[in-house]
């Protein structure tokens, strides 16, 4: 299994930019070695532009295009767009909660996040933090974060809802598709109310026309889930998906084609094993009402 950690992986137009100008490079014929001594660049640097290990400048990019005889206007500015698009993106509005975020590498999820279309999420344990609520969200951090001081749980916290308001909200909305074991729903998170609050919320999210919740029943016994949580991201054409797997240090994202294949097809088995939409919200009502009693 093909395994990338980076702190931050490529921006979404990075990956456009990258297999871009090496699509042009090879319809020019030429190689990297002769790209190099032509512009008078270094050849390691080209080859990470290519690779979208690193980003570039609109002035190089100019000196390619010009050295792959590229001279349509539109062409030239659909390239020198993804340029600007990927400077921008190395911008975040996370950057201000940079000190508790890389600890567990989760504003390289955040990176990714913010340029994917849809979302597909399974989570054995817990409510996908999309769809989480303030309250529930601050009880899980605290628990699995215990080395934080109440600022970095708070700060945390925020980030969490402003990934709500950023990728759920606004005229092009992302498609999220969480798949949730039982379990997630019996689990208590810091109190009954806490619990009955994140139900509603979950029951009112899957009403929405851009989610989809199902729930996998006890019932169910073994599923092809059971090796753990995972995250499939779509991004726009020409950009591959990636499968993103969260662990306490050490997160990584999937890139490889046999790999991101391999998550798609458990995923779509999930689906089918899954309770439907309409079931999903009786059950997730009656695990509420079960709280009150």
């Amino acid at each position: 299994m093909a395994l990338k950690r980076s702190l931050v992986p490529q921006s979404v137009y990075r990956r456009q930019l990258a297999a871009r100008l090496k699509e042009l490079r090879d319809a020019a014929g030429l190689t990297l070695t002769e790209v190099a001594e032509r512009i008078e660049v270094n050849q390691s640097s080209l080859s990470r532009i290519e690779t979208g290990d690193r980003g570039t400048s609109p002035v190089l990019v100019r000196a390619l295009l010009d050295c792959y005889g590229v001279e349509d206007p539109a062409q030239r500015a659909d390239v020198l767009d993804l340029v600007r698009a990927d400077k921008e993106q190395q911008k975040p509005w996370w950057r201000k909660y940079s000190t508790v975020l890389t600890a567990t590498r989760y504003d390289g999820y955040l990176a990714l996040e913010a340029g994917a279309t849809a979302l597909a999420n399974y989570q054995p344990m817990l409510v996908p933090g999309l769809l989480q609520t303030e309250d529930y969200a601050r009880a899980i951090i605290t628990q699995m974060r215990m080395e934080l001081s109440p600022p970095q749980v708070e700060a945390l916290v925020k980030v969490r809802m402003e990934r709500q308001s950023s990728r759920l909200d606004g005229e092009r909305p992302a498609k999220v598709w969480a798949i949730l074991d039982e379990a997630v729903l019996r689990r208590t998170v810091g109190s009954a109310d806490v619990m009955r609050d994140q139900l509603r919320k979950l029951a009112e999210a899957s009403e929405q026309p851009n989610i989809t919740v199902q729930l996998l029943p006890f019932a169910l016994g073994a599923h092809p889930g059971l090796y753990g949580p995972f995250v499939i991201l779509t991004f726009p054409d020409p950009t591959p998906n990636l499968v993103w797997l969260e662990n306490p240090k050490n997160s990584v994202y999937l890139e490889a084609a046999d790999d991101v294949d391999n998550y798609t097809e458990i995923f779509d088995q999930l689906r089918a094993c899954a309770l439907g939409q309409s079931e999903t919200r009786t059950c997730i009502a009656r695990i509420s009402k079960e709280l009150d009693q």
